[in-house]
């Protein structure tokens, strides 16, 4: 897997977005170029058509695993 896949934020991961400075979890892709993006915790919510600023934090595998132990 290369980098650029690596960093990917997908459904389910923890990111932080860049541009809005804000940590939250990917709710969402929508078509390819939405990315609709919750809160880590309460109910705001907000998009990104920015992939590319959004790092990263925690992969959803690894919140799972997290979660089981």
């Amino acid at each position: 897997m290369t980098d650029e896949q690596e960093q990917r934020a997908w459904v389910g991961d923890l990111i932080h977005d860049e541009d809005t400075d804000r940590r939250g979890i990917v709710a969402d892709v929508r078509g390819g170029t939405t990315w609709m993006l919750r809160q880590e915790y309460g109910p705001d919510r907000w998009t990104s058509r920015r992939p590319d600023r959004l790092r990263v934090v925690r992969a959803r595998e690894e919140r799972l695993r997290a979660q089981d132990i």
